[in-house]
Order: structure tokens, then C-alpha cells, then sequence
């Protein structure tokens, strides 16, 4: 199932989404898990933190997916 997760600035970073989500407790554990190769965006595995998303882009760690509204 799809989570809803708004956001209200233009885009939010990947390292920040995964902390604002809870996925996890800290930039640096988020920053691991990225590195990790754990996180997808668009389907695609996606290794830059920094990675700006936006309206629209989906995001899977685990068995959870989200989607930025």
C-alpha cells in the first residue's frame, strides 16, 4: 500500500524524506541506508542523499512505499 506523505515546500531531500518519515532516527542512519543501496526512487535505486524530490515521485525502502503529495 502506497503512504501519503505531503509535503509544503517545493521538494524535500532524500536524507531528510527518510528522517521526516521515521524510517530513520538520524541524517546519518539515513545517509547509511541510501548508500546501502536500500532506497528507491522511481523505481530506481538512487545513492545521492541529496536527491530532491518532488510532487508526484515515489519512494521505497523495505516493504514501504510513499508517495510526495
Amino acid at each position: 500500500m502506497m503512504e501519503e506523505v505531503k509535503i509544503s515546500t517545493v521538494y524535500i531531500t532524500l536524507d531528510q524524506f527518510l528522517k521526516y518519515v521515521g524510517i530513520a532516527e538520524t541524517g546519518g542512519k539515513g545517509k547509511q541506508m541510501i548508500l546501502d543501496g536500500l532506497v528507491r526512487v522511481n523505481g530506481n535505486i538512487e545513492l545521492k542523499r541529496g536527491k530532491k524530490l518532488y510532487r508526484g515521485d515515489t519512494v521505497s525502502v523495505n516493504d514501504r512505499q510513499f508517495v510526495i503529495i
